[in-house]
Order: C-alpha cells, then structure tokens, then sequence
C-alpha cells in the first residue's frame, strides 16, 4: 500500500501579516450596494476626473483596428508621442499599466528579502504596501504638521537604513502639497535613487505642470525616476495607463523585468489620441482648478471642516467636533455622495474631497449643511 502523506500548503510568511490595500469601488457596486442608479450617485473618492476621455478619445476605442492583436511590447508609437509631449527623449521612456505597475517594477528590479525603501506620510498607501509584498521594509519620515518635509530627519534615516529607493510625491496625496525647488534639489543630493511621483503635476502651476514638473531632468541625473499618468488629468483612470522617465543606465534591467505585454491596446490608443489633444485636455483641467477654488471658498464656511491649501484636484478636510467616520457613511448612504475617510498617523479625522463638475459640487454643499 502506498503512503501518500498529506501536504499543507502555507502562505509566504512575509505576506501573512500584510494589510490588503484597499481600493475604491466602482459605480456598478456603489449602485448595487445602495439601491441607486450612476446618475444618482456623486463620486468624489478617488480622484478620478468626472469629465472622462476626450469625445474623439471615445470614437478612437471605438475604431481601433488591431484588437486581436497582441500590443507592441515597446509601446513605441506611445513613447514617440510622450517624448513630445514630456520633452524626454523615447529611450529614457517606459509606459506602465498605471503608475502603480511601475511602482511594482521598480521594487520587484531593486529589492531583496529585508532591504528597504523610504517614505514620507502621510502619503500613497502603496509605497508600502508594495514594499513588504516584496518582502522588503518601508521606512518612513513622518512630514510635519504642514505636510512639509523633514529633511534632518530623512537624512539621517538615509544615513541609517541605506535605502535602495527613496518614494516622494509632489503634488502629495492626500492632501495636494508641492514641494518647492530646494527641498527637490536637497533630495537629489541624497545617496539613494528618488522616485519622484507626479501623479498629480497637471493641476499644479502652469502649462499641465510643466513649470513644476522635473521630468526634463531625468537624462542628466543618475539617481533620478519621474512617473506620471493618464488617470487623472486625462480622465483614463480605467484604461490604466501611465509612464516613468528613468536614468540610461536602470533601462535594459527594466526592459526585461517588465511584463511583455503591459500596456494593452485600448489604452495606448487612449493615451495616444489624448496626447494629440492636450490643448482640449488644458481646457478640462482649467475647468477643474477653477472649480477646486469654488469648493475650497465654500468649504472654508463649513464650521466643522478645515480645508487645506492644495495644487491638486482633490482637497483634504480636518473634520472639527463631529465623527469624520460617520459624516463619510452619512454622506453616502443618505445622499449617494461618496468621499474618502482618513483615521491613521497624521490623519486623524480626516477626510479627502475630489473636485467634481459643478453640479457635483452642489450636491455635495447641500449635504454638509444639512449634516
């Protein structure tokens, strides 16, 4: 007779003690869970732009010519529009299903068992998260009461724990800060690679960021990373479809540590034909700046919120004598609006409004004053 022993099959041991990420739902399980149509529901919790792909975006998905074919694993015809529109020529250029797939390769290409990265919150949840998922350690450098940088302290946490990558975010999610030029400056004199997200850099400053951004630096710097995206002033959230600018030398290692196929055919179209009509998208994002002042205006005359000051198209709230966990759940279930609540490290009570069309911005008025 043969023995045939049972074996038990365990989860990495790394991955046990993980949190899950957790994301924002969509209108079809929004609209399931409350009973509502999309049409009643008000979406202000993940920053997405309420105005959705351009009209002649929508027509080119609908006549592309090639999807049965597998995408072109270089997204060269897309990396030829990006080093138009970014100024950074196509070798120093990758395009990531999102930001967040780029995220991923760069710890997956850097990171070893118990190394680790470097970040500042509060911040994007998934600088950590990815970390341990590749069973590294995130160090973090709270920023200050202002969200401003720490730069005694992160220098000597550079000093300390040797990071192999160096996370920061300008404009900050979540609550919209840029840093200035010399914070930057003092960054890239540090002795670790910056991955500078500017997931956000198209509702700060002028010309879609362009007089913020640092992206155009990228070639003469060996320790420096850009990433940007086509989720937010794009209005491409659901095609998942963004870009890095890295240093020369990093290239041929990402090249082959990328999935082959990544960015899929509907989304290089989509981020193609919006490249081709950024002056169209310039128009939208004005729109959103404007509009992000009239909720900010508003906001300050709510007596329990504190709006802060923001270049991004989102604006965080410190909510003042009320639970900021049950004004979130009362807002969605009472009046189908839906914003992000915030209850960790420098973020107590908190809560993050995206900026909406005006109509959006109506609504969601209406019901603070009536909460």
């Amino acid at each position: 007779m043969v023995n045939r022993q049972r074996k038990t099959y365990e989860n990495p041991t790394h991955l046990e003690s993980l949190p899950p990420y957790a994301p924002i739902e969509p209108f079809e399980v929004l609209s399931a869970r409350l009973g509502r149509t999309p049409d009643q529901i008000v979406k202000l919790d993940a920053n997405e732009n309420p105005y959705g792909p351009l009209k002649v975006v929508r027509e080119a998905l609908a006549n592309m010519e090639f999807p049965h074919i597998y995408p072109d694993p270089e997204s060269r015809a897309l990396r030829k529009s990006l080093a138009e529109f970014t100024g950074v020529p196509a070798e120093y250029l990758m395009a990531g299903a999102g930001a967040d797939e780029l995220l991923d390769l760069l710890m997956r290409v850097f990171l070893e068992p118990n190394d680790c990265i470097l970040s500042c919150p509060p911040t994007f949840g998934m600088y950590s998260f990815d970390a341990e998922l590749n069973a590294a350690r995130c160090v973090e450098v709270p920023r200050r009461a202002d969200f401003s940088l720490d730069m005694d302290a992160i220098r000597e946490a550079v000093e300390t724990h040797k990071p192999k990558l160096f996370f920061i975010t300008s404009p900050n999610n979540p609550d919209g800060s840029v840093l200035d030029s010399k914070t930057i400056d003092e960054l890239l004199e540090l002795p670790t690679l910056i991955v500078l997200d500017e997931a956000y850099i198209e509702f700060a400053g002028e010309n879609l960021g362009a007089s913020l951004s640092r992206i155009r630096e990228v070639p003469a710097r060996e320790n420096l990373v850009v990433l940007r995206t086509f989720s937010k002033w794009a209005g491409l959230a659901g095609l998942r479809v963004g870009y890095g600018a890295f240093p020369l030398w990093l290239m041929p290692t990402l090249w082959k540590s990328k999935q082959p196929y990544n960015i899929n055919v509907a989304a290089s179209v989509a981020a193609q034909v919006s490249l081709e009509h950024t002056d169209e998208l310039a128009k939208t994002v004005e729109i959103l700046k404007a509009e992000r002042t009239r909720l900010m205006t508003e906001l300050q005359k709510i007596s329990y919120l504190k709006p802060y000051p923001t270049q991004s198209n989102f604006i965080l709230c410190q909510v003042d004598g009320r639970d900021a966990a049950e004004l979130k759940a009362r807002l969605a279930q009472e009046f189908g609006v839906f914003i992000r609540y915030f209850n960790k490290p420098g973020l107590r009570d908190n809560i993050r409004i995206s900026v909406g069309r005006p109509q959006d911005t109506d609504v969601l008025l209406e019901a603070l004053k009536k909460l």
